[in-house]
């Protein structure tokens, strides 16, 4: 048994006073996540402000033989940040190491320590005329240690890639309490391993990462948005397909929500409005930017749009005339979590397949989840351009009463989806990670070589097995 107050005076001598939590109605917001589903049991709330001060309290959990759930903003969605009760647990949580530490300009990168919420570093690189372009519904709140740590992907992933190809270097506290500086701004090393690839998706289970280097792009000038009605997913695929032979990389977003889904938004998403009729099964939201002012989107994406309804591609679509109606677009898709966990009990899935496999594996999952699961509403949302179409069950909560019946209901979802992807050539995870949701599946669905070589890693840096347990691999 540890002293608790023992505990946290020792704490607080690396961290200062009043940066230790341990009443339980101080760690509350700390110890579950954003949903409710998992709420874990640390035995302390640590809240550092440098990575000296990560690296004094990694050192210290060490010699007290104490794990380590590293914590940014807390908004997974796989319950990775909650802490496992298996064992005496710190959660460290990065919130205060908030700074932007460098934005330089003529090399494209912005420095930003792991407490820095997405939002404020896109504004501060658009303050210098450059954009990070990351973009996820959580952006007010996520953080970017959180994200590097989960590979997030969001909006631009068609454009711009997913974590992995946005960061150029990180700092990293290991679990031996040493710091590696791999804060470098390069596009090209080939002096040996890319060691930050091992931690961004790691999940906080190789180390704790405290700052990242960052790509930044040149601020866009010109947009234009649209929503278009479709009569499938197969139309989705096309029409993504020659709007790219049209216009190349200049689509910025080209996201797939079906009916219901926008249907959830606008009951549940305080006044939401929908900018077109819903009397097809899919809309796609579109956006093509550049940063030439010289060219004219909104016309460009008119002609496009004619082009496609010619071609049999849409059957419908609005385009957006002022801000305004942009905005009213875009909060379809970014307030579907919200609405979602307001309509009921939310199975959100993350997978991935081939996008000219995106065809088969909705319909196939759709039926299998409305024969399997009563009175699951089933919705589709997501990033059609990299085959992460979210499948997303919402159960009534008069029917899925108690934990027992949501979690059994959860389980037959998740099997369903992630067996389908699988049979198709996909990944049961693609942006939101494995955390503490997925571990059994992972074993189940991943090649034995694969995770043999996995925790391969995970022993050479973490051979206690400190570090964020449970999380991915079994602990």
């Amino acid at each position: 048994m540890h002293d608790t107050a023992a505990l946290a005076g020792r704490f607080e001598r690396v961290v200062g006073p009043g940066r230790v939590l341990t009443a339980a109605e101080d760690m509350n917001g700390y110890q579950q996540d954003w949903r409710g589903r998992y709420r874990g049991k640390a035995l302390a709330v640590v809240l550092p402000g440098s990575t000296p001060e990560v690296a004094e309290v990694v050192k210290l959990c060490a010699e007290l033989e104490m794990a380590i759930v590293p914590q940014g903003g807390n908004t997974g969605l796989t319950g990775g940040a909650v802490a496992d009760g298996d064992r005496p647990v710190v959660l460290l949580n990065l919130s205060r190491m908030n700074r932007i530490r460098e934005v330089d300009v003529a090399n494209n990168s912005l420095t930003a320590e792991a407490g820095c919420i997405l939002a404020n570093v896109r504004e501060a690189a658009d303050a210098r005329q450059r954009q990070f372009p990351l973009l996820l519904g959580s952006v007010g709140s996520c953080e970017i240690g959180g994200l590097v740590s989960t590979n997030a992907g969001g909006t631009g992933v068609l454009r711009y890639g997913n974590m992995r190809e946005l960061v150029l270097g990180l700092e990293v506290v290991l679990p031996d309490g040493r710091i590696w500086d791999g804060l470098r701004a390069l596009r090209k090393d080939n002096s040996g391993y890319d060691l930050k690839q091992l931690f961004i998706g790691a999940e906080g289970t190789l180390g704790v990462v405290t700052a990242a280097v960052l790509k930044l792009f040149p601020r866009l000038s010109v947009s234009a948005t649209a929503m278009m009605a479709l009569a499938g997913v197969r139309e989705a695929v096309d029409l993504l397909r020659f709007m790219q032979e049209q216009i190349g990389n200049r689509i910025e977003a080209f996201e797939i929500l079906s009916r219901e889904q926008i249907e959830i938004v606008l009951k549940h998403g305080h006044g939401l409005q929908s900018p077109m009729a819903l009397d097809a099964p899919f809309y796609v939201l579109m956006e093509i930017a550049d940063s030439s002012p010289q060219w004219d989107a909104g016309a460009e994406l008119q002609n496009l749009m004619e082009a496609a309804f010619e071609r049999a591609l849409i059957a419908d679509a609005v385009l957006a005339t002022d801000i305004a109606k942009t905005e009213r677009i875009w909060a379809l898709r970014h307030n579907i979590s919200e609405s979602n966990k307001r309509a009921g009990f939310t199975v959100s899935n993350d997978t991935s397949v081939p996008v000219s496999r995106l065809p088969a594996f909705i319909p196939l999952v759709t039926g299998r989840i409305e024969q399997q699961v009563a009175g699951a509403i089933v919705c589709h949302a997501g990033h059609i351009g990299d085959g992460n179409i979210h499948v997303i069950a919402v159960l009534p909560r008069d029917v899925y009463a108690t934990p027992e019946q949501c979690e059994e209901a959860a389980a037959r979802v998740n099997l369903i989806v992630h067996e389908a992807s699988v049979e198709l050539g996909g990944s049961i995870s693609a942006e939101h990670g494995i955390g503490k949701m997925h571990v059994e599946r992972l074993e189940r669905f991943k090649p034995v070589l694969d995770l043999d070589m996995m925790r391969a890693v995970k022993a050479a840096f973490d051979p206690a097995g400190r570090m964020n347990p449970g999380k991915i691999l079994r602990a």
